[in-house]
């Protein structure tokens, strides 16, 4: 059988594959600490489930307008400008079956075979794969370990701008290293956005997984607001990972698009399910409220012990649920020179199982620190404790 060309260049989410050899590891009797995978073992809160059962009693099970029901668009729309100093309106938004299509449907919208987009690396690995899937040049930019949150490298980003350059993606508030761009970093992507004429890719889904202060939005400087799309997902702020729920929000020419685009993949998001966001965003916030005391608790308990491994420093993100450990050390004295032997060992020694720096993007040339990342968004205190215990016994013992 004879694929069409471009399913050579599509790539994947390697998580799961990770998710794959743990479930194995589980399967002959082991016990598994799963740090591997964005997943949340906490439950979506009441009102939000009694909200979209409602509607389902109701009878909102059959197909609804392809841009989402007016009135999410509408709640959405006041939700995220309010948040981010801006008037949106229902026109600026195009409701997804999920974080992941906004990011598709952008470069669908926007790239052409040849244009060139800058993206993050180590970033989420889908920003990859679909820009190769439709032709485009990926651009890697990097990351650089600060004393307290990685930086962008702007210097190194600079030099990757070329004529052929066209769109920009930013994950502030960042997987996997949990960075969060100070002031000077976004006013210095504006600029760069301004002069080269390059549209963004905001992806915004951990903009209310911060446990302190408040996120402050690229879309928010001036200029900006015409030439970025916001990626908005209720997976995180919600706890509804599996309900398969997000918005396209951003300027309505390219919304437009994105909206007629939804007419050709799925027609509409889940009908039902709307009804529950909207209860999440206008109702009770103490749900919301709670899942954050919740990933705090487990984040500070994480940090803690991994910073008490020897050979291992974490730096403490004030948002997002992952953490990115510098093991470079630790892998050195145990005799460890490569990513995947040291992963595969430490979920076979210990049943710790994490996803390496490789499952986000490619290295780039000159990379001489190893980090893994640890999501502890499902996994509860004492098996954090316990999993990390046992960490520090494999890398000391």
């Amino acid at each position: 059988m004879k694929f069409a060309d471009r399913i050579a260049r599509l790539g994947t989410e390697t998580a799961f594959a990770v998710s794959a050899e743990a479930a194995a590891f589980a399967a002959q009797g082991n016990k598994v600490y799963p740090f591997h995978l964005g997943d949340m073992n906490i439950p979506t809160p009441v009102n939000v489930m009694e909200a979209a059962a409602k509607a389902m009693r109701d009878g909102k099970t059959g197909y609804c307008p392809n841009a989402g029901i007016p009135k999410l668009r509408e709640v959405l729309a006041a939700d995220v400008g309010t948040a981010r100093g801006l008037r949106y309106s229902p026109e600026n938004v195009a409701i997804q079956p999920g974080g992941k299509p906004t990011i598709g449907k952008f470069f669908l919208a926007l790239l052409n075979p040849g244009d060139e987009v800058l993206y993050p690396s180590p970033g989420y690995p889908i920003y990859e794969s679909q820009i190769e899937f439709l032709g485009g040049v990926p651009k890697p930019y990097r990351y650089l370990e600060g004393e307290r949150t990685f930086t962008i490298d702007l210097d190194a980003l600079k030099r990757q701008i070329t004529p052929r350059t066209r769109l920009l993606v930013l994950n502030d508030l960042q997987n996997p290293t949990g960075a969060e761009c100070s002031t000077a970093e976004r006013e210095a992507l504006a600029e760069l956005v301004l002069k080269h004429d390059l549209y963004v890719l905001c992806d915004e889904a951990y903009f209310d997984i911060r446990y302190d202060g408040e996120s402050t939005s690229f879309v928010s400087l001036p200029g900006m607001v015409e030439r970025c799309v916001i990626l908005y997902t209720f997976s995180k702020k919600f706890a509804m990972t599996g309900w398969r729920l997000g918005a396209s929000i951003g300027p309505k020419p390219i919304i437009d698009i994105i909206a007629k685009l939804n007419v050709n993949d799925e027609s509409c998001s889940n009908h039902f399910i709307q009804y529950g966001a909207i209860e999440g965003l206008t109702g009770d916030q103490g749900g919301p409220r709670q899942i954050l005391s919740i990933l705090k608790e487990r984040r500070d308990l994480s940090v803690d012990l991994l910073n008490g491994i020897k050979g291992v420093h974490c730096l403490r993100p004030n948002a997002t649920f992952y953490l990115f450990p510098n093991v470079t050390a630790a892998m050195q004295a145990k005799g460890f020179s490569d990513y995947e032997s040291f992963r595969r060992a430490l979920l076979q020694e210990t049943g710790v199982s994490v996803c390496s720096r490789l499952h986000f993007g490619r290295p780039l040339p000159g990379e001489t620190q190893f980090y893994i990342r640890l999501a502890y968004s499902g996994i509860h205190l004492p098996e954090i404790r316990e999993a990390l215990a046992r960490f520090k016994a494999f890398i000391e013992g």
